[in-house]
């Protein structure tokens, strides 16, 4: 379809109005197909963060009141809103993000679920009761709204990122401030034009886009009215904030970087495992922190599994996201390119094997094309660091003990995959295996009704399933007797 961006909103959403920034500032959002502008947002200071603030403290104590069930409908019709406007969105999330057009949709699909699972589990927030040991009291346990929420997303899901941080907010009777990436800020605020049209009341959600993160941040993080902090993003800034949120000993939920081990075994169905291994890591062209980063194949299936993998590969079309056919656009930015670059550099340089893509696209926009390495030392950098590009490096093992030390051989523990025609194998590995998630012979994981989180350095909390509310929720004991 054709993307009207004049009629995108591009203000900072402040207590249900569209408004400028303080400075009048401007930040350019560029398409990575073109390096083109697509349009300009307000830049917001941290005058504009207090406003934000005072605005999600003025429709705290209304909203923490609403009916759970009138919370629920509202999510509801969130949902209804994102469906129709499924199109819409996906050529929106593919222009700012570069991402092929069916990988756009099936984001906005997964973003709008948020909204139905948590309308849900909004008139489900249990408390408990119960005769304490010793028979002198009762114990009455109840869930309350921890308290207004600064929620920080990133550029590579710019839907769903969000939606998985509002949703479960809004359930749980917070309200919030939510600052999206700067690269992908239109999303963020085509949602919230829809979360104000479903009925969320004016201050319930603001978004502010800002150049200056760790200012406007640190603002919000500094108002005692704030009392949590979601945020997904890479591990070092999550590091940055926790130090930051220690301060005031916010309640803090980090969905951090990820360093997924792909792992296959002989007896595994080897073109079921490259299935899922396309699944794996190509979703959004491997910028995910999902993706599949290492691949370990036992030695009786590599050959097998590295011909499979590199012809399927190589036979993915890589262009502009929005055109028919693309099956891999860009990356989002030149320091995206410029980082896979230097990762497969180091790894040919000391040893890998190219069997297909490893040089940059001469062409405009940040394009890298779908890239396989064999005979990747254990040296190269690119089995350390999240290579979040369409890069799969291969190394192969010989036994179960060797593949689940290599498995766990990261500070990271987010998600792994595993491929193996034994069950019994599967589940013994998936319990060995340090990491919050397992994909047992499958190609995905996440899933709205699902805990999603990690491990390690991958995180604190769970975002998804029941646990997702209760992340924004505080449990109260009441002591009494009858």
């Amino acid at each position: 379809m054709t993307l009207d961006t004049a009629t995108l909103p591009t203000d900072l959403f402040i207590g249900g109005a569209w408004r400028a920034s303080t400075s009048g500032q401007r930040i350019d959002v560029l398409d990575p197909a073109t390096e083109s502008v697509i349009a300009s947002v307000a830049d917001a200071t941290v005058d504009d963060a207090r406003a934000a603030v005072d605005a999600a403290d003025a429709a705290a104590r209304g909203w923490a009141a609403t009916p759970p069930r009138q919370r629920s409908e509202i999510l509801r019709k969130c949902h209804e809103l994102m469906i129709r406007d499924a199109e819409k969105l996906a050529a929106l999330i593919s222009l700012e993000n570069g991402k092929a057009l069916g990988d756009a949709r099936g984001e906005v699909a997964y973003a709008a679920e948020f909204f139905r699972w948590f309308a849900e589990e909004a008139v489900r927030i249990n408390g408990d009761i119960s005769v304490a040991p010793g028979g002198a009291s009762r114990i009455i346990v109840q869930y309350q709204p921890v308290g207004i929420a600064l929620l920080i997303t990133p550029w590579n899901f710019p839907a769903a990122m969000a939606t998985r941080k509002i949703a479960p907010a809004l359930a749980a009777g917070c309200t919030c401030v939510l600052k999206p990436a700067t690269e992908t800020p239109l999303t963020a605020y085509a949602i919230a034009q829809l979360l104000a049209e479903a009925g969320v009341p004016d201050g319930v959600v603001n978004v502010l886009t800002t150049s200056t993160a760790g200012r406007v941040s640190n603002a919000v993080l500094d108002d005692p009215r704030v009392r949590k902090l979601s945020f997904t993003g890479s591990t070092e800034v999550g590091r940055v904030l926790l130090r930051k949120a220690a301060d005031r000993v916010i309640n803090c939920s980090m969905e951090l970087g990820g360093n997924a081990p792909f792992v296959v075994f002989d007896d595994a169905d080897i073109e079921a495992a490259v299935e899922g291994a396309m699944i794996a890591k190509m979703r959004n062209g491997g910028e995910a922190c999902t993706a599949a980063n290492r691949f370990y194949v036992q030695r009786g299936a590599a050959a097998e599994f590295s011909r499979l993998l590199t012809g399927r590969m190589a036979a993915l079309v890589t262009d502009d996201g929005l055109k028919p056919g693309t099956q891999c656009g860009p990356l989002v930015n030149a320091e995206a390119v410029r980082k896979v670059v230097e990762l497969v550099d180091d790894a040919v340089a000391k040893g890998a094997t190219l069997l297909t893509g490893g040089k940059r696209l001469d062409r405009p926009g940040h394009f890298f094309p779908p890239t396989v390495l064999a005979d990747v030392p254990p040296d190269a950098q690119l089995l350390s660091e999240e290579i979040f590009g369409p890069v799969a490096p291969i190394v192969v093992f010989d036994g179960e003990d060797e593949a689940v030390e290599l498995a766990n051989a990261t500070e990271y523990g987010l998600v792994a995959y595993l491929y193996t025609g034994d069950l019994a194998r599967g589940l013994r590995v998936s319990e060995r295996v340090e990491a919050g998630m397992i994909a047992l012979n499958r190609g995905i994981v996440s899933d709205p009704a699902a805990p999603f989180g990690g491990v390690k350095q991958s995180g604190l909390g769970r975002e998804g399933a029941h646990h997702g509310m209760l992340e924004f929720m505080e449990a109260k004991y009441i002591s009494t007797n009858w």
